[in-house]
């Protein structure tokens, strides 16, 4: 037996369940452990809906950060660059609901949307956070080569 691809299991039963793969989606959605249910959409998706959409060979899910005209800016919940260019074509369903730690939860209930707000809100803060470090660990990096003490 062949194993279907995203595609055909939304295709076929317009609804997907998988166990999640990666980080990018912390601290929301933790690799191997928690479950998202996706639903085909033949609608245009909203600011903060998780998308589910395919890039290259990859399967991604990631926030849509911003509804343009012909296609979205979408960034991964532990992401620190947009990507955009992702059109309609390229969704393949939406985030209805998820299992964290072996809660269900919808994507419509409070918590989870005081969540998003609040975590697309601190976002420039952990950015700068995020960079500044990478940036301080490089310089040391520098220095400590300078010196002869790392190679």
């Amino acid at each position: 037996m062949s194993e279907s691809t995203f595609e055909q299991i939304l295709a076929h039963d317009g609804r997907l369940v998988y166990k999640t793969k990666g980080i990018s989606m912390l601290p929301m959605l933790h690799q191997n452990r928690d479950i998202v249910v996706i639903e085909r959409t033949t609608e245009r998706l909203k600011p903060y809906d998780v998308a589910l959409y395919r890039r290259g060979p990859q399967y991604v899910l990631h926030r849509v950060m911003e509804v343009r005209e012909k296609d979205y800016v979408i960034r991964g919940d532990n992401t620190y660059s947009l990507e955009t260019g992702i059109t309609d074509a390229d969704v393949l369903g939406v985030l209805t609901s998820f299992v964290r730690k072996g809660k269900p939860h919808s994507v419509t209930e409070p918590g989870y949307l005081r969540y998003v707000r609040f975590w697309c809100a601190i976002y420039p803060v952990r950015a700068f956070f995020v960079t500044r470090h990478r940036r301080i660990r490089a310089f040391g990096g520098r220095v400590l080569r300078k010196l002869g003490l790392k190679h």
